[in-house]
């Protein structure tokens, strides 16, 4: 009788254990994605939505890798910006999605027309929180991050939870392109993976999406 109610009270420990580092671990993730790209839901369906996001301004840099591993490769090179390796040495709140599209060489419109792969490079992104311009965001100090002006646009998106891995891109990102067809829209970008939650986010509570530019 008394092996089994210490037994219980382990069990009973190790439980409160698990709870409090998961609500410690969503604690940090809720200060670190305070904000989002604002955009307006035109149409849900299910896992998808068509949306329309508003102009905002990326921080932007480019990287070597596989699908899976460019985004942490370059994150702490992003965060360190935002956190004041920066030319006024000012901090800026963490926004989501950490965003990740191929990025190759861009070049003029000729004839004849080539096509050019990206050779494993990804451009991997943050956005900036709304209350700047591109005229008062702080300068970066590394060169290899840029700030870019992103238009508004419609966008079709997917959303899914769990691992970031290359096999669940292609299989949402399959899903997503059936629902675009089927839907009579039109993709007029590449496509985006989207993140929101720091690397260190336990895989059953991420928000993963895919975002591609469309028309009607």
């Amino acid at each position: 009788m008394v092996r089994q109610t210490m037994k219980a009270g382990r069990m009973r420990n190790a439980g409160m254990a698990v709870c409090t580092v998961l609500i410690l671990l969503t604690g940090v993730m809720n200060v670190m994605a305070i904000e989002e790209a604002p955009y307006k839901v035109l149409k849900a369906d299910d896992i998808f939505e068509l949306r329309d996001y508003e102009p905002h301004i990326l921080a932007e840099t480019i990287v070597d890798g596989d699908l899976e591993g460019a985004g942490n490769k370059a994150f702490r090179r992003l965060f360190n910006y935002i956190s004041g390796d920066n030319r006024q040495r000012s901090k800026m709140p963490m926004t989501a999605p950490v965003s990740q599209e191929s990025s190759g060489e861009k070049i003029a419109m000729t004839a004849p027309v080539g096509q050019q792969s990206a050779q494993g490079k990804w451009a991997v992104s943050f956005m900036m929180p709304p209350s700047f311009t591109m005229e008062t965001l702080p300068i970066p100090d590394d060169q290899r991050i840029t700030l870019r002006q992103v238009p508004a646009r419609r966008i079709a998106a997917v959303r899914y939870s769990g691992f970031w891995s290359e096999e669940k891109y292609l299989l949402y990102k399959g899903k997503l392109d059936a629902w675009i067809q089927g839907n009579n829209y039109t993709a007029v970008g590449e496509p985006v993976w989207a993140r929101y939650n720091p690397p260190f986010t336990l895989w059953f509570l991420r928000r993963n999406e895919i975002l591609i530019p469309v028309s009607q």
